[in-house]
């Protein structure tokens, strides 16, 4: 692992890790900016100009854009979450400085126009719309806004029909405006990469960039509670959750080896007790999110509706278990499976170049795998305990969707989960 580091620009930095045996690359801006960063006004902003940023240049048309990563065989792509949101591509080596020029070019020289705007307002609806048809993954976005209500970061990352439809020309400038400049830019890339080349490029295509203002969001406040929705469909969806932690709490790794556990795998316990003992969830799993202020952990299944009075107070039980002493070869297991999946991500040059900008974004410098190894090994029984009983000393959240006539009440449930 060779990285690197420049500021190519006051308040712009440059981070590679070149892989000398691999013929691509991987390069990207990552911005700190996402949901959270967005007035309740305007939901769904950060997503709509991750949209239009590919809809036309001053340089370059929506189909030059996407011809010109293609003619080289590259890919080109883009994604927002509620505290980022990133730009790159995957090209061929001797590519890398068109994908640079071609990202540069649309965080910079975006026009917007009105004809693609409307299209793009009509795109990001039937998006939603989608996801309102897709209950294992709406589910999660009434379980985040019943933990973190009234606050950026309980808002959906795509908005609300009736928001997107009201998205102006101007208020995506704005926010670009506001949002898109140093020192809230980072530029990353992994692969076949030469550093200087690289430093050289990006100080000259970003000179021009202005600074962007200082972050600001409200900071994450976990209330917890629940939200439910009767509606018809073959299985009721559930997610069940608490507090968890931000990236830098002590406690980071620990936890995420208590939801490796409890549920990360066919070897896991709720996998083994749901679904292969007792045949209640096809689908079952525990999940960890950390923020920069804050964190939520999650267990969902979906199950038969006739049979949630039986599914939900075992998931419960196996949540307050966790406090119990794991076995030693359970612990092996799940530090393994976490282990296997660091080192396995560093023979992607996506999964490098990502994981360098949010270690740089969150901590503010790269992190050496062989360091993240060495905090998963530390985790022991005790660390795991602890965990667990940080999670279930807060009040849960609850989220449902379906046919709920089954579930019980949402006092029931936080019953079952006092340790």
């Amino acid at each position: 692992m060779t990285v690197k580091i420049d500021e190519v620009k006051p308040g712009l930095k440059l981070v590679t890790d070149t892989m000398d045996k691999v013929e691509t690359a991987t390069i990207g801006v990552w911005v700190e900016a996402g949901t959270r960063h967005e007035s309740p006004e305007i939901n769904g902003v950060a997503h709509m100009l991750e949209h239009m940023a590919f809809k036309g240049t001053r340089r370059r048309s929506a189909r030059a854009i996407a011809e010109e990563i293609e003619n080289v065989g590259g890919h080109l792509n883009a994604y927002t979450s509620r505290e980022h949101t990133a730009y790159y591509a995957k090209v061929l080596k001797e590519d890398v400085a068109l994908a640079l020029d071609i990202i540069a070019d649309i965080l910079q020289n975006s026009v917007f126009a009105e004809e693609e705007l409307t299209r793009e307002r009509d795109v990001v609806v039937q998006e939603i719309g989608q996801a309102e048809d897709t209950p294992d993954d709406i589910i999660f976005d009434h379980f985040q806004a019943a933990a973190f209500p009234d606050q950026g970061l309980g808002r959906p990352v795509l908005g609300t029909e009736k928001i997107v439809k009201g998205l102006d020309r101007s208020a995506i400038q704005g926010y670009m405006r506001r949002n898109y400049g140093p020192p809230r830019l980072l530029v990353a890339a992994a692969g076949k990469v030469d550093h200087q080349a690289l430093s050289d490029l990006a100080g000259r295509q970003f000179a021009g960039l202005d600074s962007a203002t200082p972050a600001s969001s409200d900071p994450a406040r976990y209330e917890g509670g629940e939200y439910r929705e009767e509606r018809d469909l073959e299985q009721a969806h559930i997610v069940l959750g608490l507090p968890g932690v931000d990236f830098a709490d002590p406690g980071y790794y620990a936890t995420s080896v208590l939801a490796t556990l409890l549920g990360g795998g066919m070897s896991s316990r709720l996998f083994q007790e749901v679904r292969e003992k007792r045949g209640l969830a096809y689908s079952v799993f525990a999940h960890t999110s950390s923020y920069a202020d804050g964190g939520l952990f999650s267990v969902y299944a979906g199950t038969d509706p006739a049979r949630l009075d039986e599914l939900v107070p075992v998931l419960c039980e196996e949540i307050v278990k966790m406090c119990e002493p794991v076995s030693a070869p359970e612990l092996a297991r799940a530090r393994a499976q976490l282990k296997a999946s660091v080192l396995m991500s560093l023979e992607s040059t996506s999964s490098r170049c990502e994981s360098l900008a949010r270690q740089m974004q969150v901590f503010g410098r790269p992190i050496p795998p062989a360091e993240i190894v060495a905090k998963i090994e530390a985790v022991d029984v005790q660390a795991v305990a602890k965990a667990a009983q940080h999670l279930l000393s807060a009040k849960p959240t609850l989220a449902a969707l379906g046919p709920l006539a089954r579930l019980e009440s949402f006092e029931s449930v936080a019953q079952r989960l006092k340790n």
